[in-house]
């Protein structure tokens, strides 16, 4: 009789505690981590990992699968890429609380902001609960391939609470605010993560309309952290814009949240090529605010934060082009081919990139001193001279001219990579420093969003392979760290992020001389043929869930062993939940 459920032998450990890497097998039973070191008994599989590191799964603490995981047992790419445990409900964007006369909107503001196609929520939301409790039983009905946590998005309250004056960004009564700190504290006993918000004005519906949560008054956001923080649990994540008129206005509300709640909290942090100096005020407020005592974290990005154009994407030089117009209801392929008549090709660049005012994203379609052709394997860290603007001036062509060559190219496949945020001055220098800050966690993803335009999931892998292996700036022990057991904390989740005797056992064996991406790829498999950008992964040769193999060699193995976690049942002992 074999002593134990799993034995992964040989492998070097990187345990997730900062801890350099060492030689040790690990040993799993029901679920959990039972020993570590040289393990003497049998286990039922076994689990040579000479030669590759065997590493605690990854905690990613910012992903958007809140509709996704009501229909998709599936929640890729995130599963590709290490992550044993994803949190949604970020950026205060969700589906519940939410009755009916609420669906529209939600689906409208998910589809504005997060870029996820409207026809695929429509049709493939079930909408069988009402309050977040209900959406929370909802998810449990399923199974995974990853253990998920749901935190309820301010956004989906203020509808709840004030109707069509939410949307209007009117400020709310004092009525309407106990509704809301009612409702957010009912979701966070019943299981709820944290509480979600979102004041940056990149966040818009479809329409064109800011998010409800914009202009929400102090005395709000306070209240609803303090009824959080009655709970005893639960965290605070925000969104914001970082600007150098509100800067202060945001540390203020920030530091006035997580006093009311005294409970952890967390905002999103980037470096702005326009302001490239501002992440800095930003860290220095993050290093003041713990001083004062506040949990408190930034949610960092592993890369340049960048948009992905295409011919099958949201988003391409031509988007608002007539002459594309006219085609860009066929397949990729045919539209390739019709591109490639002299005629056409002339008419369209002719008309050039027409004015994209009313395009989410538009202001970016003729960037072409940032934007570069998206290769596989992809490079996230390119040379300036190899910009779309230097390639065409080298060549002695239009920008324009080179741009319709790519996206032509590989039967109507060719894509463009644009950075944003991070790359500046043609390198992610300011992305390390924010990397290595001590009150900083990985985060950002965007994992299930932006499925048109950005594919982010794959940011744990960009850590190993990028930062640890090829630009060797940070110890494979510290980047572990970060991603694994720094998220798990930062959310609570205290059951994981560790592989040591007590704690779960969600744990990766990896090649990190083998790991590397592959170029993204739309795939149409979404609610009602639904595009989505995927992005797969190599070397990671095994992915174990409470020690249940879900991934081999990047393929599913059928087991579904992932489970909504709930918030304030998680600890060492309590790994089952």
């Amino acid at each position: 009789m074999a002593e134990h459920d799993l034995v992964v032998r040989g492998g070097t450990l990187v345990d997730g505690s900062g801890a350099p890497p060492r030689t040790a097998d690990v040993a799993v039973r029901d679920g959990v981590v039972v020993e570590v070191g040289r393990v003497s008994g049998s286990g039922h599989r076994e689990v040579a990992a000479d030669g590759a590191l065997v590493l605690p799964g990854f905690v990613d603490v910012h992903t958007h699968y809140d509709g996704q995981a009501t229909w998709d047992s599936r929640l890729q790419p995130s599963s590709w890429h290490g992550v044993t445990t994803v949190v949604m409900g970020n950026c205060g964007v969700g589906f519940a609380p939410a009755v009916p006369a609420d669906h529209a909107r939600l689906i409208a503001l998910m589809e504005g902001v997060e870029d996820i196609p409207g026809v695929a929520l429509t049709e493939g939301l079930a909408w069988d609960w009402q309050s977040f409790p209900e959406y929370l039983d909802a998810l449990e009905r399923r199974p995974h391939d990853l253990d998920f946590a749901a935190q309820v998005p301010h956004a989906a309250l203020r509808v709840r609470a004030m109707g069509d004056r939410a949307a209007a960004h009117a400020l709310a009564t004092d009525e309407e605010i106990a509704l809301m700190a009612k409702l957010a504290a009912e979701a966070i006993e019943a299981g709820a993560l944290g509480f979600t918000t979102s004041r940056t004005l990149n966040h818009k519906t479809r329409a064109g309309e800011l998010t409800p949560s914009y202009a929400a008054g102090r005395d709000e956001l306070v209240a609803i952290s303090r009824a959080v923080g009655a709970t005893g649990q639960g965290v605070l994540q925000l969104v914001t814009d970082w600007d150098d008129d509100t800067i202060e206005t945001d540390f203020d509300l920030i530091t006035a949240m997580a006093a009311a709640a005294g409970r952890p909290m967390s905002f999103s942090l980037a470096q702005s090529p326009s302001y490239p100096d501002r992440f800095r005020k930003a860290l220095s407020f993050l290093e003041r605010a713990n001083a004062e005592g506040h949990r408190m974290r930034a949610q960092v990005a592993a890369r340049g934060i960048g948009i992905l154009m295409g011919l099958d994407c949201t988003l391409n030089p031509f988007a608002a082009n007539p002459a594309w117009l006219r085609i860009s209801h066929l397949p990729v392929a045919e539209q390739a081919r019709a591109m490639r008549e002299p005629a056409l090709r002339e008419e369209i660049l002719g008309l050039g990139i027409v004015d994209a005012a009313n395009i989410i994203g538009g202001a970016l379609l003729a960037r072409f001193e940032i934007m570069f052709e998206l290769t596989d394997p992809p490079n996230y860290e390119p040379d300036l001279s190899m910009t779309i603007a230097n390639r065409a001036a080298a060549r002695g062509i239009t920008p324009l001219e080179l741009a319709y060559e790519i996206l032509i190219s590989d039967d109507g496949r060719g894509m463009f990579y644009l950075p944003f945020t991070n790359y500046v001055d043609g390198a992610l220098d300011g992305c390390a420093e924010m990397l290595g800050h001590e009150f900083t966690i990985p985060g950002l993803s965007d994992g299930g969003a932006h499925v048109g335009t950005i594919c982010d999931g794959s940011f744990p892998t960009t850590l190993l392979q990028h930062w640890v292996r090829d630009r060797g700036t940070f110890p494979v022990e510290m980047m572990v760290a970060r991603q694994a057991r720094a998220t798990a904390e930062a959310v609570g989740l205290l059951d994981r992020g560790l592989l040591t005797p007590g704690h779960k056992a969600d744990l990766l064996v990896v090649d990190l001389d083998g790991l590397h991406l592959h170029k993204p790829e739309m795939h149409h498999d979404l609610p009602a043929g639904g595009r989505r950008l995927l992005q797969r992964a190599d070397g990671y040769r095994n992915t174990f869930v409470s020690g249940v193999e879900t991934y081999v060699d990047g393929e599913a193995t059928g087991e579904l062993p992932g489970r909504l976690v709930r918030g304030g049942r998680s600890g060492p002992s309590d790994a089952a939940r």
